[in-house]
């Protein structure tokens, strides 16, 4: 646990953000190890079915995460007010909402799978691979939903070196399994969504044992959990509109999975991976406001907003700062990035297109990350919400169309940038 209501704004900052990015470093890294043994030893076919099935994914599981965010914020408010005996009333229902959740999102998600990938105009040689890429990982989202609650549990009490142990450990079981199941046990793309779930289990479950162990406040067991009303509606009233913000944008990306999927699987293949580099390099923009918002809950918690203010400013600098570098690390090695995941020649040059366009732009990105950083922490998620909705459903998902008509797929990478310089603007 880190109490971050005292010392030097930035360096607390930075030391909180830290970890939480080297862990979601890690997360992506479940995500690229897939796609580049998918690329290499099953084909350009089966990666593209894995990049379609992630805007599904993501579209079942927004609204849960995003009001499952509330909770975190009430958490860290609570904790920076002392109030431990609040804290551990809001974990519990944290739990018993995801148990349920994750129930939900798996059965509902089966069901609907194919429907929504023949809604999504997904070619036919891709569909029977993506529907049982997509239906085997969903098995998965109870121990998704448990490791990534209990990640955010930690983070709201001030804790992000933890999950990142439990993480690196995942990561490296993922990498095994992988080659396991789909080099020598030959199960293909299914061998991939296994991996995926055993190693995300594992995770949740050496989590929980070892907080009931060693952690002060945090301590797991079914026949303790309670869930408290109040409390769950003050984090709903909170994560709600986060909720609402993550479904539309899920959305959005179902769109524009839409309106790539008209171009072939090519342009599938090289979008599903270079979007796969693309959340590598928006990490630390995503981090450094993860860090930011509960920086701001315990400040705000405590009743100090001078350091609000600072703490703002600290982060804007230190984004900035990260964001150029990477924007020039993208630029450089494009091509060798994409050529990890696939041999194609047409896939890596599309690809390169698009990470030359969208990178370019990654100090917008940042700049808005940073201020929506500060507005969550207060729990003013209202106009996050807004201004993402707005940037994404009326301009990026209609330029993309618009520009795709006259450019060809470049026209859906630069509509991204014009998004987000939109979403900087207003924020």
């Amino acid at each position: 646990m880190k109490d971050l209501t005292t010392g030097k704004e930035s360096r607390v900052i930075f030391q909180f953000a830290l970890p939480m990015l080297l862990g979601n470093v890690f997360q992506q890294f479940y995500n690229i190890v897939d796609s580049i043994i998918v690329g290499n030893f099953i084909g350009k076919e089966a990666l593209a079915a894995v990049g379609a099935s992630f805007p599904i994914i993501f579209t079942l599981i927004s609204l849960i995460i995003g009001i499952a965010s509330g909770t975190t914020i009430v958490i860290a408010q609570y904790f920076g007010a002392k109030d431990i005996i609040s804290v551990k009333k809001a974990i519990n229902t944290l739990y018993v909402f995801l148990f349920f959740a994750a129930i939900f999102t798996t059965i509902v998600g089966i069901l609907i799978s194919e429907h929504l990938f023949r809604l999504l105009q997904l070619p036919a040689e891709i569909l029977p691979q993506a529907k049982s890429y997509l239906n085997v990982f969903l098995l998965g989202t109870l121990a998704f939903f448990g490791y990534s609650g209990t990640s955010a549990i930690l983070r709201g009490l001030g804790d992000s070196k933890t999950p990142l142990y439990f993480l690196i450990i995942s990561t490296i079981f993922n990498i095994g399994f992988d080659l396991l199941f789909v080099l020598v046990f030959k199960w293909g793309i299914v061998g991939v969504a296994v991996a995926t779930i055993i190693s995300q289990g594992g995770a949740f479950v050496t989590a929980i044992l070892y907080l009931n162990r060693y952690h002060k406040i945090i301590q797991f067991s079914f026949r303790e959990l309670k869930f408290d009303k109040e409390i769950f509606r003050q984090s709903f009233r909170i994560g709600l509109p986060t909720g609402f913000q993550h479904t539309f944008v899920a959305l959005g990306m179902m769109a524009l999975i839409g309106i790539v999927n008209t171009y072939g699987t090519d342009v599938i293949a090289a979008y599903s991976v270079a979007g796969r580099i693309d959340s590598i390099a928006a990490l630390p923009a995503m981090n450094f406001s993860a860090a930011l918002a509960t920086f701001v809950g315990q400040n705000l918690g405590a009743n100090k907003p001078g350091r609000v203010r600072n703490g703002f400013k600290a982060t804007l600098l230190m984004s900035s700062s990260v964001s150029v570098a990477v924007t020039i690390m993208v630029i450089l090695f494009g091509n060798f990035l994409m050529s990890l995941f696939s041999p194609d020649p047409e896939v890596i040059r599309i690809g390169r297109e698009y990470l030359v366009i969208v990178s370019a732009f990654y100090l917008v990105l940042s700049a808005l990350f940073t201020t929506h950083g500060v507005l969550r922490g207060a729990g003013d998620t209202l106009i996050p919400m807004f201004i993402t909705l707005v940037s994404l459903w009326l301009v990026r998902i209609p330029l993309s169309w618009y520009l795709s008509q006259r450019m060809g797929e470049t026209g859906i990478w630069w509509a991204i940038p014009i998004g987000w310089f939109l979403g900087m603007f207003v924020s």
